[in-house]
């Protein structure tokens, strides 16, 4: 039994042996020399390096394959179940509208955070069940699974980037409720790049043409009234989550590209409940292998790291005024400039008749601009 994975919901884990992390802090380490050094009793002297060197430690239980049989799984079963269950109490039940829409919701919720970890090979140890669970997951999604992949490994590659981050995009240019349709971008970034690779571009077209198929026997056969309400409609409010849970929260305020900082955690249970992990969102960036049930035990066995570090390690709402406006503001209007003195949005200032107001408009560029920081090596 691999993993203990009971312990992302607040379980106590038999036990695993720490691996030293590829990424020593020179720092600390200097402080385990001395430590050690000064201390003139061999066994004191070892006790102290054990201590010390735990926190500098990735438990290597996190980074291997996940079991054949692993949550994942049950998410991308239950997903499926759930929409079955939607499907046949709106063709022979009689549950109300409401309950229907719930669990649609549940279906694809639950089915995001599938395609997530099947694109970074982390949903099943069988490549070939992997990839099923990926394109499964993605065509209840609406979703095109390389589109997905490529996109999103684009992302980590790229992370707060303008140019290259698709996911920048997404957080930055519109109000934070209309954060699901600029998920539309993906698929212009996925052409624009030219993404693919070898049969992929098959593959999105078979997920496209199925998607398609599916509308137009809803025409055909009358059953758009069941696509609007049960798939769409849930569909739109998914799209607001995970752009919500996995884009804006996890990297505001956009600025930091060093891999210790452009992501962060807000450590709690609830969350870690509802949204399957994502409040540790940094450890999925420092670890992708990781699989989502194993974020919280993870950021736990390397919380010493990260605070040697100093990673973001709390949501940030509310911490300046600054920050406050700011959160304010990507709720409301939330188009973010790049450039603070020749912004794009700059131009519009001329439509706007009162020279006070003009000011107002290139002040409020100027304050909520997003300047990310160079990338550190």
């Amino acid at each position: 039994f691999r993993y203990q994975w009971l312990r992302s919901w607040g379980f106590k884990s038999p036990g695993g042996h720490p691996f030293l992390s590829p990424w020593f802090d020179q720092g600390v380490c200097f402080h385990l020399m001395t430590q050690v050094l000064s201390n003139p009793d061999p066994v004191e002297a070892e006790a102290s390096s054990k201590s010390a060197s735990q926190q500098l430690t990735v438990p290597k239980e996190y980074l291997d394959p996940p079991s054949p049989w692993n949550p994942t799984v049950g998410l991308f079963l239950g997903g499926y179940g759930l929409a079955a269950l939607t499907i046949w109490q709106w063709c022979f039940g009689d549950w109300p509208l409401q309950v229907l829409v719930a669990l649609a919701f549940f279906a694809l919720h639950m089915e995001g955070t599938v395609i997530h970890d099947a694109c970074h090979k982390a949903a099943h140890p069988n490549p070939w069940i992997n990839q099923a669970m990926g394109h499964g997951s993605a065509i209840l999604l609406g979703f095109s699974f390389p589109v997905f992949t490529r996109v999103h490994l684009q992302h980590h590659s790229h992370v707060n980037d303008p140019n290259n981050d698709p996911d920048h995009i997404v957080s930055t240019f519109g109000p934070l409720w209309l954060i699901a349709p600029r998920f539309f971008y993906h698929e212009y970034f996925f052409f624009q790049r030219r993404l693919w690779r070898r049969f992929e571009l098959m593959q999105w077209g078979l997920e496209r043409g199925f998607f398609v198929s599916i509308v137009i026997a809803g025409l055909h056969f009358d059953f758009m009234n069941f696509v609007y309400n049960c798939w769409f409609g849930p569909a739109l409010m998914v799209g607001v989550t995970l752009g919500l849970f996995f884009d804006y929260l996890p990297h505001r305020p956009f600025t930091a590209r060093d891999r210790w900082h452009n992501a962060r955690v807000y450590p709690s249970r609830m969350m870690n409940w509802l949204i399957m992990g994502q409040n540790y969102h940094l450890v999925h960036h420092l670890w992708p292998s990781i699989p989502w049930f194993e974020y919280k035990p993870a950021y736990e066995a390397t919380k010493p790291l990260l605070d040697a570090r100093g990673s973001p390690q709390r949501l940030g709402f509310f911490e300046s005024r600054s920050d406050g406006f700011n959160f304010l503001y990507d709720i409301v209007l939330g188009v973010r400039s790049h450039k603070a003195r020749r912004s794009k949005m700059r131009p519009l200032a001329k439509l706007i008749p009162s020279r006070r107001w003009r000011r107002r408009w290139i002040g409020l560029l100027h304050r909520t601009a997003v300047l990310p920081e160079p990338k550190k090596r």
